[in-house]
């Protein structure tokens, strides 16, 4: 049974206090560079899973890939541009997603590993996902971009964004994120890729056109 993620995990805690030791060692040898780099971590955003938003059970086993994703697509949900920053608004929302990929589109859950609200709350999207993040050796494969989907986290970002921009709370909660799962899983910042750069799709929208300025900044997050 699953159970609610705390806003700092144990695992957190963990890689923190490997990051003091490892900074302690790099400076007793000089080499201050490496020991600014191995202390630089990125706290871990509160990531609501399945359980807590009240996802439905998949309708058969997801599958987990036994390695590492190799990079992160960004996606926009093309649903309208909810005004409803609240917490209950992105539950409900990742609901939705679930239902229309489920019921309309046949799949065994969600298609997208995690979903950012409007509001710059994170929930898990497909069973399984945030597990895997947390302990940055394995993947569920999702369903959310064709040729990708067993080496690409994807995360939708609720809203459309083809002519407008995303709020800045979405935003923000994007680039912790992708800075968070870089670090988990090692993918360079440079992985970070939109949907329209594997399918004949217009998803991200906008987002698509700041993805050098995402990567930028997870970047900088990371210490880069």
């Amino acid at each position: 049974m699953s159970v609610p993620v705390p806003r700092r995990a144990v695992l957190r805690g963990a890689v923190l206090l490997g990051a003091a030791a490892g900074a302690t060692a790099f400076t007793q040898f000089g080499d201050d560079r490496d020991a600014r780099a191995v202390a630089t971590r990125v706290d871990q955003p509160d990531i609501a899973n399945c359980a807590t938003w009240g996802a439905r059970p998949p309708s058969t086993n997801v599958s987990v890939v036994q390695s590492r994703p190799n990079k992160i697509i960004i996606h926009h949900t093309a649903f309208p541009n909810t005004t409803d920053y609240s917490l209950a608004q992105a539950y409900r929302n990742s609901r939705d997603i679930q239902n229309l990929h489920m019921d309309t589109n046949g799949w065994l859950d969600s298609g997208q590993h995690f979903t950012n609200s409007r509001g710059g709350y994170l929930t898990e999207g497909r069973h399984g996902s945030l597990y895997a993040l947390l302990h940055g050796q394995t993947m569920v494969q999702g369903a959310h971009c064709v040729g990708q989907n067993s080496q690409a986290i994807g995360i939708e970002n609720d809203g459309i964004y083809l002519d407008v921009q995303p709020p800045k709370a979405l935003w923000d909660s994007l680039v912790w994120f992708c800075a968070f799962t870089c670090q988990q899983y090692g993918i360079p910042s440079s992985e970070i890729y939109g949907h329209k750069d594997f399918n004949n799709t217009q998803c991200p929208g906008l987002l698509h056109d700041r993805l050098p300025e995402l990567r930028s900044a997870v970047a900088a997050r990371l210490g880069g």
